[in-house]
């Protein structure tokens, strides 16, 4: 069996990864007042744009924002929650947050979606708060022009995926914002669903199921996040219009894992983004129109995976730095355009100096052939037989792969100024691996240079 066909299995098998859209729960109303906050009598005195102040403090028990008012905590006050539902519950417009730490207790029914916060009105916006302890972070529910920033959620410690919700979950919301915010210990950091125009700038999530999952959203903006950590990576479906620019989707590794994943997604813009130590970096299927654009895709085992025969793809002007294998093509042909990319792999000389080599460069190899059909091929994908075979097979072609290939590839890496830079923290490649790999290509290159200069001569 071959190894996309595995890999989609195991995405199905991720909890709520390519399964229909999900249902939100129930609506929490008013605490009973056996669970309410002593905070509560503030905000039912205020009047609509008043300012509640809360000074510093624990305040146990839930609340409910009815009306348009700031609630601003002095001094970092902490709301500890109940446990049996959303701390605070913003049913009113024009709510402002900020200023609080809250705790969920871990507790309440993931059915019915208990957040830190829990938002249905419009334009509220949620700055500068710390969320621990409680099933869904911060849930944006038919909350159009909601803004979030500068805000921390981590989930409950010790519960598996299935058992606790999203750090960010957005839910038919039209015009959202995220702005500076990190989600950690969550199923997912952030998931969109059915919200289109929004922009998530500056986020860092990591350590969770997946970084950011994403269906039925269009016209999004996606800048300088992170993503990093995740045990299957990031997952984005049927939507159109999706728009990423400087991203970092790093260190996703697991048999499922991905740095970007797009499943019926057209007209996506992917460009000046680092996908860097992923089991996959880019994997499409169902797609039509998607572009990349001055990417950098770096260490991993597959750059590319794609189902698409007829998908109109372009890849124009990345960097594909020390991939294990550059493609894994799924079906006979395919239309993709790879033009003026660098691949780290390509020996192929520039003997007239205009920054191209002169001959296409070759996706596809004997080995990635042997990898596609034979699942224990991958056990040597590391080694120094198979960097040789895909040498002596670029020199002396012996099988027939479907051709495609990077007509006019760059001879030299070029430069990309708007990529960012991976952290230094993080999960790393172990020096023995990368020692290898490097003598291997080496070992490689000399073996093919020799050879095809023996052959010229």
């Amino acid at each position: 069996m071959m190894l996309p066909l595995l890999l989609l299995a195991a995405l199905a098998q991720q909890p709520g990864s390519d399964m229909p859209a999900i249902v939100p729960g129930a609506l929490d109303g008013r605490p009973p007042a056996s669970q309410l906050s002593p905070i509560q009598t503030l905000i039912d005195r205020a009047r609509p744009g008043e300012t509640v102040t809360v000074p510093a403090g624990v305040y146990e028990g839930d609340l409910i924002i009815d009306r348009p008012i700031r609630l601003a905590g002095q001094g970092r006050p902490l709301l500890r929650g109940s446990g049996t539902g959303s701390v605070v519950r913003v049913r009113a417009d024009d709510v402002i947050i900020e200023g609080f730490e809250i705790d969920g207790r871990g507790g309440g029914d993931l059915g019915r979606d208990p957040a830190g916060i829990h938002v249905t009105g419009h334009r509220v916006v949620i700055r500068d708060c710390r969320i621990r302890n409680a099933l869904f972070g911060i849930y944006l529910r038919e909350a159009n022009g909601a803004t979030v920033e500068r805000s921390f959620v981590r989930g409950v410690p010790g519960k598996a995926p299935g058992e606790k919700g999203s750090g960010i979950h957005i839910w038919n919301t039209d015009g959202f914002t995220l702005i500076e915010n990190e989600v950690v210990d969550a199923r997912d950091g952030i998931y969109i669903q059915s919200s289109p125009n929004g922009r998530t700038l500056r986020n860092y999530a990591h350590d969770l199921r997946y970084g950011l999952h994403y269906m039925f959203s269009d016209d999004n903006l996606f800048e300088d996040n992170r993503f990093e950590n995740a045990a299957a990576g990031t997952a984005i479906m049927y939507s159109k219009r999706i728009v990423f620019r400087r991203n970092q989707f790093l260190r996703n590794r697991g048999f499922a894992s991905v740095g970007l994943l797009f499943k019926t997604c057209d007209d996506v813009v992917a460009e000046d983004n680092l996908i860097a130590d992923n089991a996959r970096g880019i994997f499409i299927e169902g797609s039509y129109r998607d572009v990349f654009r001055r990417n950098v895709i770096a260490q991993s085992d597959t750059a590319i995976v794609l189902y698409d025969m007829e998908g109109g793809h372009r890849f124009e002007e990345n960097s594909f730095v020390a991939n294990l294998s550059p493609l894994f093509l799924v079906g006979k042909h395919t239309d993709t355009l790879f033009r003026g990319n660098y691949w780290s792999d390509n020996t192929e000389p520039d003997l007239d100096g205009d920054g191209y080599s002169d001959r296409p460069y070759r996706l596809s190899n004997v080995f990635d052939h042997l990898r596609g059909n034979l699942m224990a091929a991958d056990l040597f994908a590391q080694g120094f037989a198979a960097s040789a075979i895909g040498m002596a097979e670029r020199t002396f072609p012996v099988l027939n792969p479907i051709p495609v290939v990077d007509e006019r590839p760059l001879a030299r890496p070029p430069a990309l100024p708007q990529v960012p830079v991976a952290p230094p923290e993080g999960r790393r490649a172990a020096p023995w691996g990368l020692a290898a790999s490097a003598a291997s290509l080496l070992a490689g290159l000399a073996l093919f240079r020799s050879g095809r200069w023996r052959k010229g001569n």
